[in-house]
C-alpha cells in the first residue's frame, strides 16, 4: 500500500509551463498533481504530445483557453484537456488552485511550446 501526504511528501515544484504543482502520487501509467496559479499569472501557451490531462478546479478559477477557445472556469468545474490540444490558463481574481490527472504522468519532455 502506498499512501502519500501533500504537506510531507509532495514537495511543490515549477513545470515548464510556470505553473506550481505538488505532485501527490506517480506510477508508471499516470499521475496526480495539485496545481496552482497566482491572481493575474497565466501559465504559458503549450501542449502534450502523448499526455491526456484532467483539470478539476477546487479554490479560485480564471480563463481557460483550449485550441482557441475561451471560457471562464471556477470552482468545480472539470475540464478536459485531450492529447496536442494548445491551452493556457490564466489566474483569475483569487488565482486558481487544481487537480490535475495526466495520463500517462505529467513529463517536461512531452510538454511543447509555440
Amino acid at each position: 500500500m502506498e499512501i502519500r501526504n501533500r504537506d510531507r511528501d509532495a514537495e511543490p515544484f515549477t513545470t515548464k509551463d510556470g505553473s506550481t504543482i505538488r505532485e501527490y502520487l506517480r506510477t508508471d501509467r499516470q499521475s496526480l498533481a495539485e496545481a496552482a496559479v497566482a491572481p493575474g499569472q497565466a501559465t504559458e501557451r503549450h501542449y502534450h504530445a502523448r499526455t491526456e490531462e484532467i483539470y478539476s478546479i477546487f479554490e479560485g478559477g480564471g480563463r481557460l483557453e483550449l485550441d482557441g477557445e475561451e471560457r471562464d472556469v471556477g470552482a468545480g468545474d472539470t475540464i478536459l484537456i485531450p492529447p496536442r490540444v494548445w491551452h493556457q490558463l490564466t489566474g483569475g481574481p483569487a488565482g486558481a488552485r487544481f487537480l490535475c490527472v495526466c495520463v500517462p504522468p505529467y513529463s517536461h519532455d512531452d510538454t511543447y511550446f509555440e
